[in-house]
Parts: C-alpha cells; sequence; structure tokens
C-alpha cells in the first residue's frame, strides 16, 4: 500500500497538493493530530485522456472511496463519493491518522491502467468560517461567528501544546531508557572481557606449570 507519509504537527495546517494514482489503486495519506481535532479533506479526480496527452477536468464514471482509520486500526469513516466530493472528520485520541483514498469504476470495463490526478486539500484543526458567515442575518450574527471561531482556535492551540508536550515527554522517556540500557550493555561488556581476560590468564599459568615452562 502506497503511502504519503505528512506530519501535520501545526495548528490550521493546510495541506493542498496533488499525486498521481492508477485506476482502483489504493493511495493513503499520515496525518499526525491531536486529539479533539476536526478535520476536514476536499478531493477532486482527474482522468488522463489519450488522445488530447493531458488530463481531463473532470473523471467520469469515477468515484473515490475514503477510508479513515488511527493507529490502533479504529475506523473513523468508511463512504464511498462521487469524483469530487468533501469529507470531515474529529479525531478522538492523539496520533497518527492514515488517510487511504481508492478509486472505485462505476463502468463495466475498468482500465487497471488508467492514470489519475488526485487533488488533495487537508484542513486540520479549521472549521468552515466563510459558509457561517455567509448563512448569518446581521453584524451580529458575523461577529458571533467570528468570535466563536477565535474561541475554537485558541482551544486548538491549547491542545496541540498538551500533545507536543505528551510527544516531548514520551520522546525523554525513551531517550533515557536507550541511555541507560546502552550504559548497562557497556558495564557488561567491561565486566565481560575482564572474566575472559582473568580466565584466559589462569588457563595459560595452569598450562604453563604443567608443561614445567615456569
Amino acid at each position: 500500500m502506497p503511502t504519503l507519509t505528512l506530519l501535520c504537527l501545526g495548528f490550521s495546517l493546510i495541506n493542498a497538493f496533488y499525486f498521481h494514482a492508477g485506476e482502483r489503486e489504493e493511495k493513503c495519506v499520515i496525518e499526525d493530530i491531536p486529539s479533539d481535532t476536526w478535520v476536514s479533506g476536499a478531493f477532486k479526480i482527474q482522468q488522463w485522456d489519450i488522445g488530447g496527452h493531458d488530463f481531463l477536468e473532470s473523471a467520469p464514471g469515477l468515484g473515490m472511496f475514503v477510508t479513515i482509520t488511527t493507529y490502533n486500526d479504529e475506523v473513523l469513516l468508511s463512504k464511498l463519493f462521487g469524483p469530487q466530493g468533501t469529507f470531515y472528520f474529529t479525531s478522538h485520541s492523539p496520533g497518527e491518522h492514515i488517510i487511504c483514498l481508492q478509486s472505485n469504476s462505476t463502468r463495466l470495463l475498468s482500465f487497471g491502467g488508467s492514470k489519475l490526478r488526485i487533488h488533495l486539500d487537508i484542513r486540520v484543526g479549521e472549521h468552515d468560517l466563510d459558509a457561517a458567515i455567509a448563512q448569518a442575518k446581521d453584524k451580529v450574527n458575523e461577529v458571533t461567528f467570528k468570535l466563536e471561531h477565535l474561541i475554537e482556535q485558541a482551544k486548538q492551540i491549547l491542545r496541540e501544546q498538551d500533545y507536543q508536550r505528551d510527544r516531548e515527554e514520551n520522546f525523554r522517556v525513551t531517550s533515557e531508557a536507550t541511555n541507560s540500557n546502552v550504559l548497562w550493555w557497556a558495564v557488561t561488556q567491561t565486566i565481560i572481557f575482564i572474566s575472559v581476560g582473568i580466565f584466559q590468564m589462569k588457563h595459560l599459568k595452569d598450562f604453563f606449570i604443567a608443561k614445567k615452562l615456569v
């Protein structure tokens, strides 16, 4: 399973990119996300036009199967979309989240080698503020939406800081354990070398005495 690795460590982080894949080929993206974080993703499929030697603006007859799982195989989303769509999920625990996309042809005849360009826009810790403001009926509601958005951003910053502190603590504990193991291994090696040396000296001494060389 090919995997595109993206470690997302900032709040309101936006990753917009595209990649190529074959028809019905699965590609995955790894996002490192704090707990209780809103994540949205938008995708679009473009199909290769053999005659025009370029990608078409759309991919008729193709759908996209989106699966989102955590590092412990908890399934957060598993849904079939059209050639263009948007998905949402909220992380329940901190750590790596795996976002997999696989085209699913609805045609009777599918060419496994068909080349696709998949555009993917992932937003971590960011709600759709513009849509909420557009639905606001007056300035008071607009200001309220903006204020709520700022409060949510502040909460997201705190969650991100807590997550980074946990990562640093885990790294520190792992480093200390590794250093301790290295120290004890060095002491063990030294004791083994000294023991082997003493044994060899005694053996040689007994050999020389037996041969009456000393």
